[in-house]
């Protein structure tokens, strides 16, 4: 019995550990909210903030570096995307170290710690979703893919029919 109860523990304690360093989660600036900085990105440059959502898309530039186009979602409490019908805009995350392209794939959820570079707007790079929006922009610190399982404390599955992101989770630091 205190075997099962040691194990259940350490997976209990596993699964709520956090997918951001405590480093970076220590520099993160919790007043700042998306909603302020989607008004006007400049003001808060150089602010590391907590950001999450799904991925819209993935473009690879010609520096080598990489842009990932996201739909912010709000952050459960353990920092996971919720999945809600409003969602409060668009942001970008520039990634200057080579990543594998199949880890950042549409639809998966991510959790990114990043500086904020102020904004870039849409007409800048053309293959952006919408050139007409002034995308706020993060230097990412650290990102995190989520892969597929179930919400804490439901039996309802992560992924529906709709589809969605099936695959790598793992947490990266740039």
């Amino acid at each position: 019995m205190r075997l099962y109860l040691t194990l259940f523990l350490s997976l209990f304690l596993f699964a709520c550990a956090p997918v951001i360093s405590e480093e970076i989660r220590e520099k993160t600036d919790v007043s700042v909210t998306f909603k302020e900085v989607a008004q006007s990105p400049d003001n808060y440059e150089g602010k590391i903030v907590l950001w999450g959502g799904e991925i819209i898309q993935t473009l690879p530039q010609d520096d080598g570096s990489v842009l990932i186009e996201v739909l912010e979602r709000p952050l459960g409490w353990t920092k996971r995307p919720q999945r809600t019908v409003s969602f409060r805009g668009r942001f970008l995350i520039l990634l200057r170290e080579p990543l594998d392209p199949s880890h950042y794939r549409e639809r998966a959820r991510i959790t990114v710690a990043g500086e904020i570079q102020g904004s870039m707007p849409g007409e800048k790079i053309e293959s952006l979703s919408d050139p007409t929006y002034r995308y706020p922009l993060l230097l990412s610190k650290e990102i995190h893919v989520w892969g597929d399982g179930v919400y804490p404390y439901s039996n309802v599955p992560d992924v529906g029919e709709t589809g969605g992101y099936r695959g790598f989770e793992g947490t990266s630091r740039y």
